[in-house]
C-alpha cells in the first residue's frame, strides 16, 4: 500500500479522495492555486503546495508543477479524481516515467477510450453493442450523406475528441446534413483543436444508462451495477439514480456480465464506466469514462464499497478481491449535483457563502467541501457539492430526498436546489418516466 498520495484536483472530489486515504492510513498532499488557497481539502491534508495562479491550464493543469510537487513532498501515486487531468493520457505516461504511480488505467487504455472513434472500434470488438454509424471519422460532406443514408435518419453528429455537447449537431434530414457537418467540425475544432466528426444514428427517447466497473488489471474485473442519468442539460447530467427504473435484474446482469467479460480482456485497471443509450429494450455503446464518476456514490450507497479505496488498492498491486457473486445489491439511491447557479437561468452565482446548513438523518450523504466563511472562485465548474439519498425502495428514496432539500441552506449564493425541488413534484419524475431529453423540455416548458 501507498505511503502517500498526491491528490491532483480540488473541491469536493479532492476532499472525497482526501477522506478515502486517511480512513486506508495513508497520508495526503493536497495541490491548490492560489485561489483555492483556503479550501477545505487543503486545510485537512496532511500537506500542500500551491503549484500555480487561478486559471487551470497554470496550476490543475500544469503537469510540470504537479510533478515537481510530488517530487519535493515525497508521493508515491496521484490521484487524478475526475476532470482535469484524470484522463489525460500523456500524464499518466510522464508520472511513471519519474517512477510516480497513476490511480487509474494505463496510458494505453485511457487513449485507446478517449478516442470515440477507436472506443467504438474496441467496444465492438470486445462484444459490446454499439450504436449504427460511420466507422471512423467523415471527411467530407459525400462521406457524411452516404453513412447517414446507410444507416437512417435522424442522425447525431459528434466530435471525435468531442465532451460536454461540445462538436454535437442532429440532422432530421439530408437537407440539415451539410449545415450540421460544417457547424459540428467548426465547434470542434474550436473547443478541443480537433474538427473531426463522426456520425451516429440519433434516438429519439432513449435513456442514459451506465454501466459501473472495476478491474485490477490482471484479468479480474466485475460489474457494480447501472446507473441511470438520463436527466440531463445541455448534455451535462444533473441527477443519477441506482437502480434504474427502466431495467430490471436480468436485463443488468445480462449488460452488466457482458461488460465485465469485455474489461477483463482489456485488461483494464482501476475504475471505469461504460456509457449506453437504452431505447426500446437494447443497448448501444457511446462511450467509456477511464476514471472515477462524479456520481459514483449512488453506487457506493446501493453496494456498501468504497469505490476510491477499491482504486487506491488496485492501483497499489493488490488482485481483485471481489468476484461477481460477492457483489449484492440493496436499495436505492439518488445523487443531486448541486451548483452554485441561478435555478432558472442556470447562471453561475460565485462569490461568498455567509451560512451553510447541510441535512442529514439516516440514508443521508453529503460530498461537499462548502463550508461558512468560504468564497466560491469564479474560476472552475459551478458543482459545489452532491446531495445523495438512499431508501430501502425508490419510493423511500424519493421522499427522503425531498425531506433532505428542504433541510439544505446555502446562503450567500444562488444554487440549484429549487430545481430539484420543482422536480420532485413532476409525476414523469415521482414514476421514474423520463428521458435525456425530458429535462430540457420541462425547463423549456416552465421557463418564465
Amino acid at each position: 500500500m501507498f505511503d502517500k498520495i498526491l491528490i491532483a484536483n480540488r473541491g469536493e472530489i479532492a476532499l472525497r479522495v482526501l477522506r478515502a486515504c486517511r480512513e486506508l492510513g495513508i497520508h495526503t498532499v493536497a495541490v491548490h492555486s492560489t485561489a483555492d488557497a483556503d479550501a477545505m481539502h487543503v486545510k485537512l491534508a496532511d500537506e500542500s503546495v500551491c503549484i500555480g495562479p487561478p486559471a487551470a491550464k497554470d496550476s490543475y493543469l500544469n503537469i510540470p508543477a504537479i510533478v515537481s510537487a510530488c517530487e519535493i513532498t515525497g508521493a508515491e501515486a496521484v490521484h487524478p479524481g475526475y476532470g482535469f487531468l484524470s484522463e489525460n493520457a500523456r500524464f499518466a505516461e510522464i508520472l511513471t516515467e519519474h517512477s510516480i504511480k497513476f490511480i487509474g488505467p494505463s496510458a494505453e487504455n485511457i487513449r485507446t477510450m478517449g478516442d470515440k472513434i477507436e472506443a467504438k472500434r474496441t467496444a465492438k470488438s470486445l462484444g459490446i453493442p454499439v450504436v449504427p454509424g460511420s466507422e471512423g471519422g467523415v471527411a467530407t460532406f459525400e462521406d457524411a450523406r452516404r453513412v447517414a443514408r446507410d444507416i437512417g435518419y435522424p442522425v447525431i453528429i459528434k466530435a471525435t475528441a468531442g465532451g460536454g455537447g461540445r462538436g454535437m449537431k442532429v440532422a432530421r434530414d439530408e437537407s440539415d446534413l451539410e449545415v450540421a457537418v460544417s457547424t459540428a467540425q467548426t465547434e470542434a475544432k474550436a473547443a478541443f483543436g480537433n474538427g473531426e466528426v463522426y456520425i451516429e444514428k440519433y434516438l429519439e427517447k432513449p435513456r442514459h444508462i451506465e454501466i459501473q466497473v472495476l478491474g485490477d488489471g490482471k484479468g479480474n474485473a466485475v460489474h457494480l451495477g447501472e446507473r441511470d442519468c438520463s436527466l440531463q442539460r445541455r448534455h451535462q447530467k444533473v441527477w443519477e439514480e441506482a437502480h434504474s427504473p427502466a431495467l430490471n435484474a436480468r436485463q443488468r446482469d445480462d449488460i452488466g456480465g457482458r461488460v465485465a467479460k469485455a474489461m477483463a480482456n482489456l485488461g483494464y485497471e482501476g475504475v471505469g464506466t461504460i456509457e449506453f443509450l437504452y431505447e426500446n429494450g437494447e443497448f448501444y455503446f457511446i462511450e467509456m469514462n477511464t476514471r472515477l464518476q462524479v456520481e459514483h456514490p449512488v453506487t457506493e450507497m446501493i453496494t456498501g464499497l468504497d469505490l476510491v479505496q477499491e482504486q487506491i488498492r488496485v492501483a497499489s498491486g493488490a488482485t481483485l478481491s471481489l468476484t461477481q457473486d460477492d457483489i449484492q445489491f440493496a436499495g436505492h439511491a439518488i445523487e443531486c449535483r448541486i451548483n452554485a447557479e441561478n435555478a432558472q437561468t442556470f447562471t453561475p452565482s460565485p462569490g461568498r457563502v455567509d451560512a451553510v446548513h447541510f441535512p442529514g438523518g439516516l440514508g443521508v450523504r453529503i460530498d461537499s467541501a462548502l463550508y461558512s466563511g468560504y468564497r466560491i472562485p469564479p474560476y472552475y465548474d459551478s458543482l459545489i457539492g452532491k446531495l445523495i439519498v438512499f431508501g430501502k425502495t425508490r419510493t423511500e428514496c424519493m421522499m427522503r430526498l425531498k425531506r433532505a432539500l428542504s433541510e439544505f441552506v446555502v446562503e450567500g449564493v444562488e444554487t440549484t436546489i429549487p430545481l430539484f425541488q420543482r422536480l420532485l413534484a413532476e409525476h414523469d419524475i415521482i414514476d421514474g418516466n423520463y428521458d435525456i431529453h425530458w429535462l430540457e423540455k420541462f425547463l423549456a416548458r416552465t421557463a418564465s
